[in-house]
């Protein structure tokens, strides 16, 4: 049975819930060794309505009126309440060996001693709040996950083979919306293929409105983001990471300019505002909190999301670690 809840969804307030970043959640599970799946039996349906609002969700078949007792598919905010639910519940363990995305729940330890530990935490607590789980759809101890369309293990982070095929299959656009479609399922593989903004520019092209023209260029580069998805890979961060630090002047004021070296080498380059106090930026796995408007590191503080591994800062000046 399909229930058309476009006429509630239309009157309804939307309320929105902020949907954690994807490489946030991979980077947290990077350096586990052993991962668990946890799936909910039928996870909406054990979000009540709240009493008294179960008549907004009435609807009419052969046989008379229906209400929903408990969430169902189709209403606007029903996913934004599920995330917010789960993200309550399971607050405590979020970040630490836990993530979350709607209904993907997983569990990611650095031992099986602590996984195991770890897996009593979360079910205990799941119990406690009467969710229950799809016991058969579950996933436990597992070496690597499938986890929105990444495979992560104990090596890093690769791409679902699965998906890789089909970009790799992909015949050559003959549209404007060919190439959006395969524009967009790239873009979400982009983090594997180094300046690929650059290499997909030609594609991009062909995306502006008007007459579509498939160029030389465009095909090439079509080719070469193919022949890179073969086997990419994300490996799993070495000890050091260096920052180089150079001050350049910009019409906005004053910038920071870090390049970041992945195993010893450049990988990507990051730049912020030194006129704004505790400017945070991402560079990998790591967060930068700008402390002072001093240009120098020594005015950073520096904290591993990942955690463990030491790590030095190179300024013009003098080393910091």
């Amino acid at each position: 049975m399909c229930v058309d809840s476009r006429a509630i969804n239309k009157i309804t307030i939307k309320y929105r819930f902020p949907i954690p970043r994807l490489d946030d959640m991979l980077d947290m599970m990077v350096g586990s060794i052993v991962f668990s799946k946890i799936d909910l039996r039928s996870g909406y349906h054990q979000i009540r309505i709240r009493p008294g609002d179960e008549w907004k969700t009435s609807f009419k078949t052969k046989d008379g009126l229906y209400k929903w007792l408990v969430m169902p598919f189709g209403l606007t905010n029903a996913p934004s309440t599920f995330m917010r639910i789960m993200t309550q519940v399971l607050k405590p363990f979020i970040g630490r060996f836990f993530v979350v995305y709607f209904d993907d729940i997983h569990i990611y330890s650095r031992s099986c001693k602590d996984h195991e530990e770890h897996l009593k935490q979360v079910m205990r607590t799941l119990r406690a709040e009467k969710f229950y789980i799809n016991l058969k759809k579950c996933t436990f101890m597992s070496p690597s996950v499938v986890f929105l369309g990444f495979v992560v293990s104990s090596k890093g982070v690769e791409t679902d083979p699965e998906k890789i095929k089909a970009i790799v299959d992909w015949p050559v656009p003959t549209n404007i919306h060919e190439v959006r479609s395969f524009h967009g399922m790239a873009t979400f593989y982009r983090r594997f293929i180094r300046n690929f903004s650059s290499i997909m520019a030609p594609i991009t092209e062909c995306m502006k409105p008007g007459l579509f023209i498939w160029t030389k260029a465009a095909n090439k580069a079509f080719e070469e983001i193919k022949s890179k998805m073969v086997n990419p890979f994300s490996p799993r961060p070495e000890i050091e990471y260096v920052f180089y630090d150079q001050l350049v002047s910009t019409r906005q004021g004053g910038y920071q300019k870090f390049l970041v070296k992945w195993q010893g080498k450049p990988h990507s380059e990051n730049t912020w505002s030194t006129t704004t106090d505790f400017q945070k930026i991402n560079p990998n796995l790591y967060e930068l909190y700008q402390t002072s408007n001093s240009s120098e590191p020594s005015s950073f503080k520096l904290g591993r999301i990942d955690g463990e591994k030491p790590f030095k800062v190179y300024s013009r000046k003098k080393e910091k670690t």
